[in-house]
């Protein structure tokens, strides 16, 4: 079992995070922090494995405390910018994600994480090729994906991006379930292909019960 420490400075951001690590068979959440202070306490107190990290803490930047935190380190960040990127890779993170994201992405960032932890979790002395094989099992997750992944139907992910480029503004995946016809699962699982494709832009939207709800518009392709 991998524990993970949950790190954002929003307490509701900080949860769905941690809801999304929840999911995951083989990994529990040991505690969220909202700050810097206390990431560090709760770090001490349950000795996590792994810390989803954000930079933007209202105390002290992420990256400023994360060789202190004494485990794994993943940024999950709003910070774009190549700066703050380098520092938290100077800093130790093995990986970073930015904010916001579907919850598939956090899911194959932890995925590739899991195997990395599992081939160097144990006790024997490695030689290059070990130490390369680890090291490519924590970058598999971050080869682009393609739109149409396996097992998707190209006709309902025309649907899905039509729905999105016919609308000014961005949408929910529950209402490209109902333009769509699909169930809200499915529209879910097409709009995050999209996502990660760089074709759409996800945000956050606060509903009235102040859990975030993701909203996805329409870019197009990459680079056009």
């Amino acid at each position: 079992m991998i524990r993970v420490l949950v790190v954002d400075d929003d307490f509701r951001v900080a949860q769905l995070h941690a809801s999304y690590v929840e999911r995951l068979e083989g990994f529990e959440v040991v505690g969220t922090a909202n700050s810097a202070a206390e990431a560090l306490r709760l770090a001490d107190e349950t000795g996590p494995d792994l810390v989803l990290l954000d930079e933007y803490l209202p105390d002290a930047p992420g990256s400023s405390i994360a060789r202190r935190l004494g485990a794994a380190v993943i940024v999950v960040s709003a910070a774009e910018d190549a700066a703050s990127v380098r520092r938290a890779l100077a800093g130790g993170a093995l990986n970073y994600v930015l904010k916001p994201f579907p919850p598939q992405v956090l899911a194959e960032r932890l995925r590739a994480f899991e195997r990395f932890w599992t081939l160097l979790d144990k006790d024997v002395q490695l030689d290059q090729t070990a130490v390369d094989r680890a090291l490519q099992a924590l970058r598999i997750a971050d080869t682009p994906a393609t739109v149409v992944r396996k097992g998707r139907s190209p006709v309902t992910s025309d649907a899905v991006s039509d729905a999105l480029r016919s609308t000014d503004g961005a949408l929910t995946a529950a209402d490209v379930a109902e333009r769509t016809g699909v169930s809200r699962a499915t529209a879910q699982r097409y709009l995050s292909d999209l996502a990660r494709a760089g074709r759409v832009r996800l945000t956050l939207r606060y509903g009235s019960t102040g859990r975030p709800e993701h909203c996805f518009e329409w870019l197009g392709r990459p680079g056009g």
